[in-house]
């Protein structure tokens, strides 16, 4: 994926961070994306299945960095410490 697309991934990510942080549901999310990190590379099969339809929504290389993010762990990793913080991390593990 290009650094473009990633830093633009970045940022809305990052955005969506604030809300997340703003309602209180940061260590839910983070336990979560860490309970379905197994499942990850299944949800990166669905998103690009249902990428057409989805598309309506947001654009389709965004479906597409997400899907990618999710096949690696290592992205569904940068995906949780971009939306929950490092410092929520750190509680998660204790």
């Amino acid at each position: 994926m290009s650094e473009q697309t990633l830093a633009r991934l970045e940022e809305r990510l990052t955005h969506w961070a604030v809300r997340i942080k703003g309602t209180g549901f940061g260590g839910l999310l983070g336990t979560l994306l860490g309970a379905a990190s197994p499942l990850s590379v299944l949800g990166a099969q669905l998103l690009w299945v249902a990428q057409p339809a989805l598309g309506l929504i947001p654009p389709h290389d965004e479906i597409d960095t997400f899907a990618q993010l999710l096949a690696e762990p290592e992205g569904v990793a940068w995906l949780r410490k971009t939306l929950i913080g490092d410092s929520d991390l750190d509680k998660d593990e204790v």
